[in-house]
């Protein structure tokens, strides 16, 4: 299985022993725009994102987060790939709102345990 791991938190855990241990391959990126460019190329199984609500205007009031315009490029160009998201607890509450608009398949709160992350990944 191949897992995009887009890290865009300090409370992002190391995946990487994990994923060696479940066998899947990891590529790990700092930024969206990075994992979208590679989305297109090769399709991930798995995709890993922090998720920031968009309190106020930082989101111009189009999206809900963070991860919506990546989201949607998966909707597009790996639309079978599972979606786990990683929210702290400021951000957690909201999470519902993006499961709304896109099919979230786990939710892992931060600071994340390692039984919920292998859960999640497995």
């Amino acid at each position: 299985m191949l897992l995009y791991d887009i890290i865009e938190s300090p409370l992002h855990p190391d995946l990487a022993p994990l994923c060696i241990r479940l066998g899947h391959e990891h590529r790990r990126f700092t930024s969206q725009r990075k994992a979208m460019a590679a989305i297109k190329r090769d399709s991930p199984d798995i995709v890993v994102g922090d998720f920031f609500y968009g309190f106020g205007n930082n989101y111009a009031g189009a999206n809900v987060s963070n991860l919506d315009v990546m989201l949607r490029s998966l909707q597009r160009f790996a639309p079978a790939a599972r979606i786990v998201v990683l929210a702290d607890g400021q951000h957690a509450a909201y999470v519902d709102k993006l499961a709304a608009l896109f099919q979230i398949d786990s939710v892992v709160q931060l600071p994340a345990e390692p039984a919920a992350l292998e859960a999640a990944l497995s």
